[in-house]
């Protein structure tokens, strides 16, 4: 499988990935099971990303987790990873107060975790903040379009970008790029209008839910594996089906212990 051609993975490698035309491959993790085989398998950058309040704390929305409990996820995946890129998401309440703010959470998670770089929402109006991380030496990811943190101010999981809306989209891109970040999300936007953006900027593109114009790609690997087993978002495709997998796996492993034959043997002492 073709990917990101380094041992160890690097901002630039983004930026040459762009340059050659070259896609990029995005999961996220939130522990280090995982990351160690999606970094095996050659994923080029593992997002320990904050829906983790949803797939993995069984909460409603990502509002809720803190930046505790995004820094004990990520330091298992940072563990893991040796050559995937591993970027941590700044959760809600963490950055939005001011820039000092912003960047001391980012210190945080950059110096409790190891990871390489932090992703935070918005756009024009994050674009100051956005400047200060970057200016005190950590990369950063930025996220526009349907941007999960603000779900309620945008009305629930609404597509952006359409119509009259599309020149902000724009705005938010460039805004996103000439604050200094390496890589902007582009979430739940039309194709089309995913795909301009991609051709405006000069840094990476990830899309979510925003067609396949854009230079990478990322999905929660609960959805994209199967192993959440309730409603999934149109963008997703499922790749396999672990929940079903362990499910019947769980069943068995019950029934061996009803019928007496496991323990065998092979398995004792």
């Amino acid at each position: 499988m073709s990917g990101i051609d380094a041992k160890k993975i690097r901002t630039r490698h983004f930026r040459e990935a762009k340059a050659n035309g070259q896609k990029v491959s995005v999961l996220t993790s939130y522990d280090a099971l995982s990351a160690r085989i999606f970094d095996e398998a050659g994923v080029d950058m593992l997002l320990v990303g904050d829906s983790a309040a949803n797939v993995v704390l069984g909460r409603d929305t990502t509002l809720s987790i803190t930046l505790d409990e995004m820094i004990v996820l990520a330091k298992a995946v940072t563990i893991a990873a040796k050559r995937a890129f591993v970027v941590v998401d700044l959760p809600f309440g963490t950055y939005e107060v001011s820039p000092n703010q912003a960047v001391e959470s980012a210190i945080r998670i950059m110096r409790e975790t190891g990871a390489a770089a932090v992703k935070v929402e918005g756009g024009v109006e994050i674009a100051q903040t956005i400047r200060r991380i970057v200016d005190a030496g950590i990369p950063v990811v930025g996220h526009i379009g349907y941007t999960p943190q603000s779900e309620h101010s945008l009305g629930g999981h609404v597509v952006q970008g359409r119509g009259a809306s599309s020149g902000k989209l724009i705005a938010d891109a460039r805004a996103v790029e000439q604050a200094g970040a390496f890589a902007v999300v582009l979430e739940m936007v039309p194709a089309e209008a995913a795909r301009e953006v991609t051709q405006d900027l000069s840094i990476t593109t990830i899309g979510i839910g925003a067609g396949n114009g854009t230079d990478g790609q990322v999905l929660v690997w609960q959805d994209a594996f199967g192993l959440n087993r309730g409603k999934k978002p149109r963008f997703v495709r499922e790749y396999a089906t672990l929940g079903d997998s362990l499910h019947d796996a769980a069943q068995a492993y019950i029934a061996d212990i009803h019928a007496g034959t496991f323990p065998g043997e092979a398995e004792s002492f």
